[in-house]
């Protein structure tokens, strides 16, 4: 789409004047800025072009759609041009209204809707005039409106994964201004589905194919796990296989359950042969029944991995199972948008940590996986989110001085030094006072390495970052911790501190 209107309309005061008024798309507005700074989890670039007197902003992203966010925290993709965007403000007045419109409502719905909404706007001023005008000067078309919610509905569900607003101090997701699109799981196992498919057509070379491809077989198993048939026996025995390939995967579990639901006895030296792979293996899949197992025994292990595990409904499965499918499948920024909506929830709401069984108990695990995530993503903002907020909820002094490790680790990489040596400090409060008696041996294990080792290479950033004084204040803490050390874990950080002394004295 081209931005022929919006060069008009910087010619044209008077046709500035009517999209900003009765129309909301007010050009003036974009210099004073979004009501919050805010950036796309992508890191794509956004231009303002306009605003409208609610506060609501309209940016442009590098390909040209256009991105409207409002003062409320929702926003959503309105065009795939400024010239669309504008042909929708002016022949919806009331588009926001229309948000949750599409043509499967049926024409009569929509144009009663539509009607409703434009009749109040023409009770405190016109807009037929002035739309007649600014399409004829802008050269748009007269489109109906059940054209134009349909555009709406449209680039709407473009606007995940690659369209998402953040708060930028914050990293916190928009939410969607329209529709949402389909679970994550759909596209996760779009192509798995159609490999099923294939195999069950007996066609040898996706039978190879997708063997061979650890990706394809852990989707293709992810999709017969919710599709199941009476004919896959021998596909599943297939993929099972090879699978083992893998060593200790949940999917390596799943196909070896998929198997013996069917309790054919026949596959136990499969099942018992996969099982002694390697140790993690045989740990994966204890309790399997031993040799001369009856038909319900061998379905008996499998349904309660089944139903502790699996199941046949997609949306029980923990979000990490599709982003990580997600992610090796190279959509990225479908996991990393599922993935910050997910932090954002458990910010939102840290019950969701609770568990079941004990509810004044927290499970934090979630949390470091996230960071985890994240930093694997590459997108140290978000993991730091996660990192923190983890940090903050250990009770063990092991817990608390681990979480603080990495969090400081995390905010050298980020660049976020000041920050950094404020966890290192805050990690030191809680070795020289831990409450309770899980840190009694950290200076003999790798803990204590680990923690010597982030001081020397923060003291190192510092140095480079040219806060020299910092740097020997830190230093000082470093040798410190180092001098706690057993001999055998300060071997390996020794070379570390006296290349980090070296170079304090170098800058002195």
């Amino acid at each position: 789409m081209t931005d022929h209107a919006l060069r008009l309309l910087r010619q044209n005061r008077r046709l500035a004047e009517l999209a900003a008024f009765p129309f909301g798309f007010d050009l003036d507005r974009a210099a004073h800025g979004h009501v919050e700074e805010v950036r796309l989890a992508s890191g794509g670039p956004l231009e303002t072009v306009a605003g409208d007197d609610s506060g609501g902003t309209y940016f442009v992203c590098a390909d040209g759609s256009v991105l409207y966010a409002d003062s409320e925290g929702a926003a959503g993709i309105i065009g795939s041009g400024v010239d669309e965007a504008l042909e929708l403000v002016i022949g919806l007045p009331g588009w926001r209204d229309c948000l949750l419109l599409s043509q499967d409502d049926g024409e009569e719905k929509i144009l009663a809707s539509v009607a409703e909404t434009e009749d109040e706007i023409r009770e405190h001023y016109g807009i037929d005039e002035e739309r007649a005008e600014l399409r004829a000067a802008l050269g748009f078309p007269e489109r109906s409106p059940v054209e134009l919610v349909g555009r709406l509905r449209a680039a709407l569900l473009r606007t995940e994964p690659d369209y998402v607003l953040l708060n930028a101090d914050e990293g916190c997701a928009y939410d969607l201004l329209g529709p949402a699109g389909p679970p994550l799981w759909e596209p996760v196992l779009a192509a798995g589905r159609a490999d099923l498919a294939r195999l069950r057509e007996c066609d040898h070379t996706a039978w190879r194919e997708v063997a061979e491809d650890p990706v394809r077989r852990r989707i293709t198993l992810r999709a017969a796990q919710f599709d199941r048939a009476e004919g896959d026996p021998e596909l599943l025995r297939h993929l099972l296989r090879h699978e083992t390939r893998s060593s200790m995967t949940d999917e390596l579990r799943l196909a070896a359950v998929l198997v013996g639901l069917r309790g054919d006895t026949g596959d136990l030296p499969l099942l018992l042969e996969v099982r002694e792979t390697d140790y993690d293996t045989a740990c994966g899949l204890g309790g399997m029944p031993e040799p001369g197992a009856s038909a319900d025994e061998l379905r008996q292990w499998a349904r309660e991995f089944d139903e502790s595990m699996f199941g046949t409904d997609p949306s029980d499965e923990p979000v990490f199972t599709w982003t990580d499918l997600a992610r090796d499948q190279g959509m990225t920024e479908l996991a990393r948008v599922t993935l910050i909506r997910e932090l954002d929830r458990i910010l939102m709401d840290q019950s969701a940590l609770r568990r079941p069984d004990a509810p004044r108990t927290l499970a934090t695990a979630p949390l470091s996986g996230l960071a985890r995530d994240f930093e694997g993503l590459g997108d140290l903002p978000q993991a730091l989110r996660a990192q923190r907020l983890y940090a903050a909820l250990q009770e063990k002094g092991w817990d608390r001085v681990s979480a603080r490790h990495t969090l400081a680790r995390l905010e050298r990489e980020a660049g976020e030094l000041p920050q950094a040596v404020d966890s290192l400090a805050a990690m030191r409060d809680v070795l020289a006072t831990p409450g309770d008696d899980s840190l009694s041996c950290w200076q003999q294990v790798n803990l204590g390495r680990f923690i010597a080792e982030e001081h020397y290479r923060l003291t190192l950033a510092l140095a480079d970052a040219g806060r020299t004084e910092e740097a020997r204040a830190l230093l000082t803490a470093a040798d410190a911790v180092l001098g706690e050390l057993s001999d055998n874990a300060a071997k390996g950080v020794r070379e570390l501190a006296e290349r980090t002394a070296a170079r304090l004295r170098k800058v002195d």
